[in-house]
């Protein structure tokens, strides 16, 4: 019940910051394909150059009692983590949530350096995420890692969260068919679009940090429901089985009296 009031506005912040989101990368798209490839592209976009040090931040709930919710986000992390950590990469992990970094400490406790608590906060912010994506772009600026990739759940309905990873750094550009089809308009851009772009990425950073942050939420909200309906249906299920079970042990001993009664009596 609690999860259920809850779950409306949730679902409703989430469904909100999609749009903004999905825009930012469609114009990004539109000022990045033109740079992904040059020398001169924005580090952001066009990377290091490198990709032996990963950086996964794996952003889960602070509570429990939702079923495999953050184990699926969790056990999508591990994989990523372990084919990385297969191939001879350097791996760095930043959790968002108590749930996920108990999952993951236990399977890589000398990978991640920092755990990023959520506990206090009344309701999610987009400051919250600023200052996430903050530290994430100090850390690239200091070269303490060349690839950066987002683990959150997608939510899709109460029943359905999808774990998603998501590459925050560098920028990837995907422009689809249907899109490239469509644009038969050239765009000028005031200021140029370097200009652009140098204050569009690191704010894309936070906003896509911000819409997982907010989809998680809803997708908490969601296994909560599901999972504490399932439990009382379980629960359900067991009384009614140990009520037939209690009720079948009492007439089985009150037959047994009896047999005893009437023996008892035809044997004087």
């Amino acid at each position: 019940m609690v999860a259920s009031a809850k779950l409306r506005k949730a679902q409703e912040a989430a469904e909100s910051s999609r749009p903004y989101a999905v825009r930012m990368g469609t114009v990004l798209n539109g000022l990045g394909a033109a740079y992904a490839d040059r020398e001169d592209a924005p580090k952001l976009l066009g990377g290091t150059g490198n990709d032996k040090i990963h950086l996964l931040i794996v952003a889960t709930a602070e509570r429990g009692l939702c079923g495999g919710f953050n184990s699926s986000i969790a056990r999508l992390a591990r994989d990523h983590a372990n084919k990385l950590i297969s191939e001879g990469k350097t791996v760095k992990i930043i959790t968002i949530g108590k749930k996920g970094n108990d999952i993951l400490k236990r399977l890589f406790p000398d990978n991640i350096i920092e755990n990023i608590s959520l506990r206090d906060v009344k309701r999610i912010g987009y400051s919250d995420a600023l200052s996430i994506g903050q530290k994430v772009l100090d850390m690239f600026d200091n070269e303490e890692f060349d690839v950066a990739t987002l683990f959150f759940s997608q939510f899709k309905s109460i029943i359905s969260q999808i774990p998603t990873a998501h590459q925050l750094i560098p920028a990837k550009i995907e422009a689809s068919k249907t899109e490239e089809k469509a644009q038969v308009v050239s765009y000028d851009y005031e200021p140029d679009e370097a200009t652009i772009l140098a204050d569009l990425l690191p704010k894309n950073i936070s906003v896509q940090i911000f819409s997982a942050l907010l989809e998680n939420a809803a997708g908490e909200m969601g296994a909560k429901m599901s999972a504490m309906d399932n439990a009382s249906r379980a629960a359900g299920d067991m009384i009614d089985a140990l009520t037939l079970s209690y009720n079948r042990q009492r007439q089985a001993q009150i037959t047994k009296e009896l047999i005893e009664i009437i023996s008892g009596a035809e044997a004087l």
